[in-house]
């Protein structure tokens, strides 16, 4: 089963948010544990990223995909790692420059997205990447 831990700042602070993200955790199961470590700032996310050896930051500058070539990249990523990723979105103002210039950096969209918005998305494409891996139906 693979391991993947989401590292952002801030808070979910909605509800409706909270069981959404639950909802993805939930269909995971089985297949992929979620682990969201939330810190309060960027001086917490560079001293938690300092026990990473390898990850991936979310930015909008980063490689746009489609969800197949998500799948197929995150599925790469994670038999290169051991079947554990760490994927890293920013607070409000991004991610510092000291921890994007190290990472693989990849986007969501091109349009800017709260941290919170970007978390529940992040999730969904994780669950539809294992679904598209599967050749399930989810993804038509």
């Amino acid at each position: 089963m693979s391991k993947i831990k989401i590292l952002t700042i801030g808070k979910t602070k909605e509800s409706w948010l909270d069981e959404a993200l639950a909802e993805y955790c939930k269909r995971l199961t089985g297949t992929a544990e979620i682990e969201f470590i939330l810190v309060k700032n960027d001086d917490q996310l560079i001293k938690t990223l300092e026990k990473e050896r390898h990850y991936i930051c979310l930015d909008a500058q980063g490689n746009l995909m489609n969800s197949v070539a998500f799948s197929q990249f995150l599925m790469r990523k994670l038999e290169e790692n051991g079947a554990r990723l760490t994927l890293v979105i920013g607070g409000p103002e991004g991610l510092p420059k000291e921890i994007k210039q190290g990472a693989e950096l990849i986007s969501l969209s091109p349009m800017t997205l709260t941290h919170q918005c970007a978390r529940l998305i992040l999730l969904e494409q994780i669950y539809r990447a294992f679904e598209i891996a599967k050749g399930s139906k989810y993804h038509k």
